[in-house]
């Protein structure tokens, strides 16, 4: 299991307002069942690596077929493959060490 996470940008909107945009995708990822957490710079997903690519490149269309004519699409991929990862273990492991700090 990997985590994803993605910025898409439409650029020259005539707006500097994204929110329409990012509501396209988060109601195409809500629809298909997708676990994500939506964050005010990105969206994070888990999935397989071969199946988080494939739903970048439908993510990516999202905003052409809402009119943009320009979108620049950014994703950072972490793909460990020891053991299970999934949305949350990463500030759930922060968390456990601040509290054995105190």
């Amino acid at each position: 299991m990997a985590l994803m996470e993605i910025s898409v940008i439409p650029l020259g909107t005539g707006s500097t307002s994204l929110g329409r945009y990012v509501a396209e995708i988060e109601k195409y990822l809500v629809e298909h069942n997708i676990p994500h957490t939506l964050t005010d710079m990105g969206t994070i997903i888990e999935g397989e690596v071969e199946e988080l690519l494939a739903l970048a490149r439908k993510l990516h269309e999202i905003p052409f077929k809402a009119g943009a004519k320009r979108v620049y699409t950014a994703l950072k991929i972490d793909d460990r493959r020891d053991k299970e990862v999934h949305l949350g273990t990463k500030t759930e492991s922060v968390k456990r060490q601040l509290g054995e700090m105190a």
